[in-house]
């Protein structure tokens, strides 16, 4: 290595001296407590998501200047840049809880807006790790600058390129509300996630509430449905996160990697055991899900919420996709406020990036009663209904088995609705409401009720004359009819 000249070598010694400084992090003795919880720091949970020597810091320097004496803060307590995972360029940033517990300082709220502004301006997904108390509670005793925050970039950031929140601690106020902004949100078990925390909830209502009663992973993905999915720990969330991101384009105008495994056609030979032929009998749509697309590509979203519907990202052909599906093994597929919920979501998001989205229906309906009313079920399934109608992407529909009321439509069956195929598998049975239990509401005599069975059980004849459904379809032929569907669609 040639000699630093001497006018050098001061400069890059403080140089290196600051820089040493800014990845400190919170110091050796915070940094060992954190480790004998069982849990990484910010700089190994990054290290786990990206790709091995691709991640190049920025902001390493910031909160390194005291201008009042007041202490330094290494990265003012977010780490952060530009990476790659599984090649593809991404930035990433992860609050540091051993930094004043990861809180937003002035500095902090700079570099989060920057992260999110590059993301936006070079088109690439942002990955935001959550661990922090949200804007710091001193900052209003410092000059306070008139400055954008991240999350208004994040907001605007979602039109462009997708974004992922990863929760791997306790996350409130600002910080929190960044999260949810974005696109997906993982958790590991042991995060938690409030507007703001049981110290602060007691103080302004009086409730006495634990973390995870308030906040806690568990509740966020079976209950409240704030989270989407749900992991062990931090190596599982960062597993999670890079699987979803595979599934995702790097923005709106560009598409999503495709793979070259299992994408041939195929004969469900198993189809016809895995899917009862009397609608009363429930199954795991899962199982179907698994036989139709490619194998083992299929990623689910929300599983613990919503559980009457399915949603996730799969393969089919090697393209990325999108499902939503009735799961006839919880209240028979009926679609709850919750399930259109998910649902929406999913749709919305598959819209934004461009990936075809299949809909597998089974369901008798949406549900009544009220408690449904009370939940806003029908307003949840009017959201459903419109952000089906106005996807953009291919549209492939199945009728597996029934489908009756609005729960076909909300399941894209209406005919001639932008969908690329329309497929019914033979006996599907169709109808305003299933004819068992509608013939009393509607008052029917025992004539009239046998009648409309007989009407609804060969509904998959009447449709196919009248081009309800584009094809009628062996179940053992789906596969390889959805994949003719969906190379109409992208021109292959």
């Amino acid at each position: 290595m040639a000699e630093i000249p001497d006018d050098w070598k001061a400069l890059l010694e403080e140089f290196e001296q600051r820089q040493q400084a800014g990845r400190r992090m919170g110091g050796p003795e915070k940094l060992a407590k954190r480790q004998s919880q069982g849990k990484l720091n910010a700089r190994e949970i990054i290290a786990l998501l990206v790709d091995d020597a691709s991640f190049m810091e920025l902001g390493t320097l910031v909160g390194g200047v005291s201008y009042h004496g007041e202490d330094t803060l290494p990265c003012d307590g977010i780490i952060g840049g530009t990476a790659t995972i599984d090649g593809r360029p991404v930035v990433v940033a992860c609050e540091d809880f051993t930094v004043k517990g990861g809180s937003i300082g002035h500095g902090a709220n700079a570099k989060r807006v920057r992260y999110a502004r590059l993301a936006a301006q070079e088109k690439i997904p942002y990955v935001l790790l959550l661990d922090g108390a949200g804007a710091r509670a001193t900052n209003a005793l410092e000059r306070h600058p008139y400055a954008p925050n991240d999350m208004i970039e994040i907001a605007r950031l979602n039109d462009i390129a997708p974004t992922i929140a990863g929760v791997v601690g306790s996350s409130a106020g600002h910080s929190a509300i960044s999260g949810l902004l974005m696109d997906l949100v993982v958790m590991t078990a042991d995060a938690t996630l409030f507007a703001a925390g049981p110290p602060l909830v007691e103080a302004a209502t009086g409730e006495k509430v634990t973390k995870e009663a308030l906040g806690g992973a568990q509740m966020h993905t079976r209950h409240s449905g704030v989270a989407h999915n749900l992991a062990t720990d931090e190596a599982d969330l960062c597993a999670q996160i890079r699987r979803l991101l595979s599934y995702l384009p790097a923005n709106a105008h560009s598409a999503a990697p495709k793979t070259t495994t299992d994408i041939a056609p195929r004969e469900l030979n198993d189809i016809l055991h895995t899917l009862p032929r009397n609608t009363q009998i429930p199954y795991d749509i899962r199982k179907v899900i698994g036989e139709l697309l490619d194998r083992d590509s299929f990623f689910e979203l929300q599983p613990d919420y919503g559980r009457s519907m399915i949603t996730g990202v799969g393969r089919l052909g090697g393209h990325a996709i999108a499902v939503i599906a009735n799961q006839p093994s919880v209240m028979a597929g009926t679609i709850t406020a919750e399930a259109a919920n998910k649902a929406t979501h999913l749709i919305k998001l598959a819209d934004r990036f461009n990936l075809p989205a299949l809909f597998l229906a089974d369901n008798p309906g949406i549900m009544s009663g009220s408690q449904a009313e009370q939940t806003g079920t029908l307003r949840a399934a009017a959201e459903m209904y419109r952000a089906q109608t106005r996807f953009r992407p291919a549209k492939l529909h199945v009728t597996l088995r029934k489908a009756f009321g609005f729960g076909s439509s909300l399941m894209a069956m209406n005919p001639f609705d932008g969908q690329t195929i329309s497929l019914a598998l033979p006996g599907v049975m169709l109808g305003g409401m299933p004819t068992r239990g509608g013939d009393t509401a509607a008052g029917m005599d025992p004539e009239t009720a046998a009648k409309m069975q007989a009407l609804e059980s060969s509904a998959s004849w009447s449709t196919a004359d009248t081009m309800a459904f584009d094809e009628i379809v062996d179940p053992r032929q789906l596969r390889n009819a959805l994949l003719q569907g969906l190379r109409t669609a992208i021109n292959h």
